[in-house]
This record gives C-alpha cells, structure tokens and sequence, in this order.
C-alpha cells in the first residue's frame, strides 16, 4: 500500500471515530441500583431512563419507551460524576518534564489565556481519574513566576478527540493568583528584602491592570475604541459581574486582602485553596464568598496550630453557611491523583464535613458555585446523564466503578494502569509477552 493511500485510509478511520463521539446515544434504562441523587437523596433501588444524552426520568419505577435499551446494576450504585473544580489535567502531563506542562504564561498579567486552547486530549491522566469517577474537570492556567492574573478556566469532560469536543464551558471563570511573600523571619535579610520587592511589583501590576481594565471597559461603552485589545475583553465580562474571578489565595493575610480588593472593585469571586478560609467563616458566608478547598491532605500553615486543622476547615465552613466545593491542590504534582478526589472529600467527611455534606462538595456544589448546576452535579430530570456506577461507598477507597457514561455515552474505563495491571497478570501467569 503506497503511503498515500495508507494515509487517506488512517485520515478516514480517524474521522469516523470522531463522528462517533457525536452520535445520539442509545435510548437506556439503568434498574436496579441506588441512586444517589445528591439532590433529593437516595432512590433505593431506583430506574434512570436516558433518552439524548439526558436524565428524562428516575423513580423507584419508570415508564420507559419499548425500545430502550435496560442494564441491570442491581446491587450496585449510581452517582452523579464528580467534578474536580481545581485542576490540570491535560495541560501538565509529568511534573518533572518541564516540556509537558504547558499550564502557565510568562508575565504578571494574562487575562486573554485560555485553558481549552492548550489541553491535550491524547493525555494519559484524564483516563486514570475518569475511572474513578471524575467526569468533569475545570482546568485552570496557573499563575507562572511572576504571575498574578493567570487566564481563564475551562470546564471540561474526557469525551472527545479534540479539546472542541472536551468543552462544556469555555472561559467560565478568571484566575487571581493573589500576590504573597510568607518569607520566614529566619531567611536572610538579603532574600527576605527580594520577595518583598516582588511582591510589590506584582501588587503594583494588579493595580495597574485593574485601572487600564477600568478605563478600557468605560471607552467600550461608550464606543470610543480605537482598535480591540485581547487582554482587557477578557476582563469585561469579570468587571461586570458576568464571570466568576477565582482568587487563589490560602493564608489568612491573603484571604483579608482578597476580600477587601474584591469589595473595592465590586466584582464576584470565589476563594481557592482556602487553608485559612475557615477563620473567616462568617465574613465568607455573609458576603456570599464561596470556597473551593484544596487538598485535606495538607499540613496546618503554622507549627503550632493542631494536626485537624486542614481536615476540620470544610465542617467549620459549611456549618458557618459557606458553600464549598472540594479539590485538589491544582498544581503540577496534583494532576496524577485528580483520581483521588473522592478521597479528599472523605478526609473531610471524618472531621465533621459528614458524607453527605461531603459527597454534594465534589458534585452539587462546584456545579453550583461554577454556575453549571442546571447540567451538572446531580440525578434530576432534564440534567445531562453524566453518571457513573459502583460496587459501594464512593468515598471508600476500597469501591470501584464499575461502569460510566458521559452525556448519555459509555466511555472505556481503561487506563494505563489497568494496562499495567492486566500486563504483570499475563507475566505472573506465565504467558508470553506482547
């Protein structure tokens, strides 16, 4: 076969494959398993019928049409998929491979990034964390050396061939990464004197981008733009309560700051990371500030402060009335185990989160707090059939799932691991080798 001809026949394989992502998915009835609706409770050996993509209807019995197709789950369960809402995935590949991250831009000030346009759909980490559940993912720029405002998030799902395909929401939210020097009084006086110059270079260029966003969205309004600048239309949906500004931020001095800047420009944000979050409990939950916690698996700031500290901070937030999503840290070394999510969120649960209150802060919440709940986070009716299936206990890592689907389509719960694993089974059964 000439190379031409080898060619035109990948190029066509490769674009029905594509197509096949598009098409509608099967009419279905999935009986006999205990949903987990987040929303209203536990169904217990309940019916889901998918028609489209999407929950048509749930119950304890359902009329479906004749011709849907019925898989039997009995004795399994059925959640709504997770959503990790701080993430990397498929913009940084191996930490220690500076040529597979692609996750930040050189400069204080990035407004105009976009995180869809640099995902890798070929990546071998979204499947590792789709098999365990985590169906949707908003993947952030991060802030590079002398960053400060990073890009904006993308809210994506590990379906597709392309980013295009991936895409839930393009640039749903803006990224602060609010500037800090936390220099230790032991430090030399010397370094300690360089990260307070860089802080204020970072502050001053907040402060700076603040005002040319400001005068850039009045000379919008009022039709007076001499030519487009990238930059600032990203910022005008944040100047206008439209988009959700992300303010990354995990010290207490930081999360004052924060608060205050965001009050001083009017604009809507959330906290990231949030470690101290939980000391400003009341001022979060009266001002509407939602948390996005990082990982439970985290020493306390401070030598100090108690060995719970980290863990008790998502049950000290919710019961102060503070909606919270749960997430892992968002950096380069956390993309690998985006798979443990629903372990965090069990971390927090044991330390006076609850399980309930847990569950709904890696479903129902993000797709609250990340304005996507009319779609995502739950089982109701009208919602996109984004669901997965276990053998238990979803926050116990001794549960595997079993079966996914995304938006009405089943997707290969393979990874490299199961590879892996089903390669040393050939080895140990002493088969050959491929």
């Amino acid at each position: 076969m000439s190379a031409r001809l080898l060619l035109a026949g990948l190029l066509v394989c490769g674009a029905a494959s594509a197509a096949s992502t598009e098409t509608t998915p099967a009419t279905l009835v999935l009986s006999g398993a205990d949903l987990h609706t987040v929303s209203h409770g536990i169904i217990e050996r309940g019916e889901i019928l998918v028609i489209g993509g999407r929950i048509a209807a749930l119950g304890a019995r359902i009329e479906a049409p004749a011709d849907a197709v019925r898989i039997d789950l009995s004795g399994k369960r059925i959640y709504p998929g997770l959503i990790a809402a701080n993430s990397v995935l498929g913009i940084s590949e191996i930490s220690a491979v500076r040529a597979t991250n692609d996750m930040s831009e050189s400069g204080a000030i990035a407004p105009e990034v976009r995180a869809d346009a640099a995902v890798n759909p070929d990546t071998e980490l979204w499947p590792v964390a789709r098999a365990n559940g985590v169906l949707t993912a908003l993947v952030t720029p991060r802030a590079g050396r002398d960053g400060v405002l990073a890009g904006r998030s993308a809210l994506m799902q590990p379906d597709g061939w392309t980013a295009e395909q991936m895409t839930v929401a393009p640039a749903i939210a803006m990224n602060l990464f609010w500037p800090t020097s936390r220099t230790p009084a032991w430090m030399p006086q010397a370094a300690r004197d360089r990260a307070d110059e860089a802080l204020r270079v970072k502050r001053d260029a907040l402060a700076l981008a603040m005002r040319d966003a400001r005068a850039y969205a009045a000379a919008h309004a009022a039709g007076a733009l001499p030519v487009e600048d990238l930059r600032w239309e990203a910022m005008l949906p944040v100047l206008r309560r439209e988009q959700l500004l992300l303010i990354h931020a995990d010290t207490a001095v930081q999360i004052r700051e924060a608060l205050a800047f965001a009050e001083h420009e009017n604009l809507r944000i959330a906290i990231v990371g949030g470690t101290d979050a939980w000391r400003f409990a009341a001022t979060l939950a009266a001002r509407e500030v939602p948390v996005i916690l990082g990982s439970a698996h985290n020493l306390p700031l401070r030598r100090w402060e108690a060995h719970d500290t980290v863990y008790a901070s998502a049950g000290i937030l919710a019961a102060a009335g503070v909606r919270i999503a749960i997430a892992n840290d968002g950096d380069s070394m956390s993309s690998a185990n985006e798979r443990n999510l629903a372990y965090q969120a069990a971390s927090y649960a044991a330390h006076g989160l609850g399980a309930e209150a847990a569950l709904r802060a890696i479903t129902l919440g993000p797709a609250e707090i990340l304005g996507v709940s009319a779609r995502l986070g739950s089982l109701d009716v009208g919602k996109d059939a984004t669901l997965f299936v276990t053998d238990g206990d979803v926050l116990d890592a001794r549960t595997s799932v079993r079966r996914a689907w995304i938006n009405g389509r089943e997707i290969d719960l393979a990874s490299r691991h199961t590879r892996l694993y089903e390669k040393y089974q050939r080895k140990y059964r002493g088969e050959p080798s491929e």
